[in-house]
């Protein structure tokens, strides 16, 4: 027989969790994950010397006030990435510093990038990111990928190759896997483009002492035996008077549940009755992105000692950006590097030994031979990873929001919708997976008063 509770949450991610906490001081409820570890997209890792790094999502920023209010909440705070020093661009093998977020570039070229940025946000300003298939403009927009737009708008092959390079960083994908609408709701979810790329003041200003995932644990010690782990949901039967779910375990029945998985996941479960065309459709056309997140860890972040900041990018490296991300209070250094989108896919298949060395070669290019020779190294493919299988959030290609976006938050009868691909503020960032979650049980609150 079922174990019955109020609510079934599936998927112990940070819109789970946070679901689960919101409801758990009135209801009964049950969180099902997958995984043997909560966090979802958020992931730490411990170096030989007992530092840590999240290896998933990391960073929160002005804007975010569910993110930090939370941080706070769960007795964690925050601390600015190192932001200080001369960045680096390498370009077709010269290597040059630069301030600010756009690299020092031939005078020609650095308008043209500051007038498609400037573009691409006055445009992403005209959508509602709670409907943006509403806009006038949105067939239009819709019928055409970013590197279309890009295409339209660069004056020059270097132009197009450096904003690429933007907006592999933001989405985890080439240009052309994304629609333009999507990527204008994107950035207006998030507020601008130029908000997304940048670090002080910008989406990439703050990291948590103790880990983003470490938020994920805090949660979940919270909520105890509420939350059941190694169980992966492997049907939904719903129906007028509530769900029931199948896990190893053996079922489980709730008078409502909250679906937050990313829409691949949510497409591996055997749902009855069978998924409606219009949702189905929809999660078929969400692939994620492709990341490779990369760390080396050096006995100090030396590259400060030579006035830079640890930030490079490099349009024709498989490591196009990097950042300085030694934890504040640490003596370690840490290099991050990111390889995303076609390269991602690329070293996905190749031996991780010899990804490793590529790596470090990418940063050797940027920050001289001392950076070949690191004490510690990791790195996470999320696209390998059977429970995410990418990141950093699902994309939406030509055609999908004007003709599926509509039935993006839409309830399965009892089954309501969080995660971070739902939300309308924020969408693929954890502050999403947070507004995601609290619709959601405000949603759930009104079902169950109702009745």
């Amino acid at each position: 027989m079922a174990k019955t509770h109020d609510i079934i949450i599936i998927g112990a991610g940070l819109s789970g969790l946070r679901a689960a906490q919101l409801l758990a001081p009135d209801h009964d409820v049950h969180v099902i994950e997958a995984r043997d570890r909560v966090g979802g997209r958020a992931l730490a890792h411990t170096f030989a010397n007992g530092d840590t790094v999240d290896i998933g999502g990391q960073w929160v920023g002005p804007g975010q006030d569910r993110l930090y209010d939370l941080i706070e909440a769960m007795g964690q705070s925050v601390y600015p990435l190192h932001d200080a020093g001369e960045r680096l661009l390498l370009n077709r093998g010269r290597l040059s510093g630069y301030h600010g977020t756009i690299p020092k570039l031939a005078p020609h070229v650095l308008v043209n990038l500051h007038l498609m940025t400037r573009r691409f946000d006055a445009l992403a300003a005209q959508i509602d990111p709670v409907s943006p298939w509403t806009h006038e403009r949105a067939a239009e927009w819709d019928s055409m990928t970013v590197a279309e737009w890009m295409r339209r708008q660069a004056w020059t092959r270097e132009a197009f190759e450096v904003f690429a390079v933007g907006i592999g960083a933001v989405f985890a994908a080439e240009p052309h896997e994304v629609s333009l609408l999507h990527g204008l709701f994107y950035a207006r979810a998030g507020t601008s483009l130029d908000t997304l790329i940048s670090t002080t003041g910008g989406a990439q200003q703050d990291r948590v002492h103790g880990n983003m995932a470490g938020l994920a644990d805090r949660i979940a010690a919270e909520l105890g035996d509420r939350v059941s782990l190694s169980s992966p949901v492997s049907r939904i039967h719903w129906h007028d008077e509530g769900v029931e779910v199948d896990t190893p375990d053996g079922p489980v029945a709730g008078r409502r549940a909250i679906l937050a998985l990313p829409p691949n996941q949510a497409m591996r479960i055997n749902w009855d009755p069978v998924l409606p065309a219009t949702k189905a459709g929809l999660w078929l056309r969400m692939p994620p992105g492709a990341c490779i997140k990369c760390v080396a860890q050096y006995e100090t972040p030396f590259w400060r000692e030579k006035g830079l900041a640890g930030q490079a990018v490099a349009p024709q490296l498989d490591v196009r950006v990097t950042f300085d991300n030694t934890e504040a209070g640490k003596s370690a250094g840490l290099m991050l590097g990111f390889i995303e989108g076609d390269q991602a896919r690329v070293w996905a298949r190749r031996d991780p030994a010899e990804r490793r060395a590529a790596v470090l070669e990418a940063f050797a290019a940027c920050y001289g031979e001392q950076a070949r020779h690191p004490i510690d190294y990791v790195d996470q493919d999320w696209t390998s990873e059977v429970w995410s299988r990418g990141c950093y959030a699902a994309l939406m290609g030509p055609g999908v929001w004007t003709g599926h976006g509509a039935y993006l938050r839409t309830p399965l009868g009892p089954v309501h919708m969080a995660g971070t691909e739902t939300a309308s503020a924020y969408y693929g960032y954890f502050e999403g997976a947070l507004e995601a979650a609290e619709r959601a049980v405000s949603e759930v609150k009104a079902a169950l008063g109702a009745r």
